[in-house]
């Protein structure tokens, strides 16, 4: 169960970044479009690697930025439930509605991480 939770979590990571270069692809124009979805997919992609907590199991383990686990679980639930926000935000509903299902399943399946993120 912990390797097809961390293999979910990956594919929700990706589909969240997804739906973040949506939206900045759609509140865009012309050549500005890809400065867009570069600039979201690097600064998003940079939060999620960097502000970690230490130890944590389902990482390496690096925290580049320590921070408490309230902060990662806020940071990871800002980013994924965020995604699923920004496709509805852009007409996708189904994208989005299936976004967010999944990341709670995600959580659902994996109380007890939050559990530990809680405690650290």
């Amino acid at each position: 169960m912990y390797t097809a939770n961390l293999a979910l979590r990956f594919l929700l990571e990706l589909a969240a970044l997804a739906g973040f270069s949506v939206l900045a692809w759609s509140l865009s124009e012309g050549f500005w479009r890809f400065i867009a979805v570069g600039v979201t997919v690097f600064t998003i992609g940079a939060l999620w690697a960097t502000f970690a907590v230490p130890d944590d199991p389902s990482r390496s383990g690096n925290a580049p930025v320590p921070v408490p686990g309230v902060v990662r679980l806020v940071l990871e639930w800002a980013v994924l439930f965020g995604g699923a926000w920004a496709f509805y935000a852009i007409g996708y509903s189904w994208p989005g509605f299936w976004l967010a299902t999944l990341t709670v399943v995600h959580y659902l399946l994996w109380t007890s991480r939050i559990a530990w993120l809680l405690q650290n």
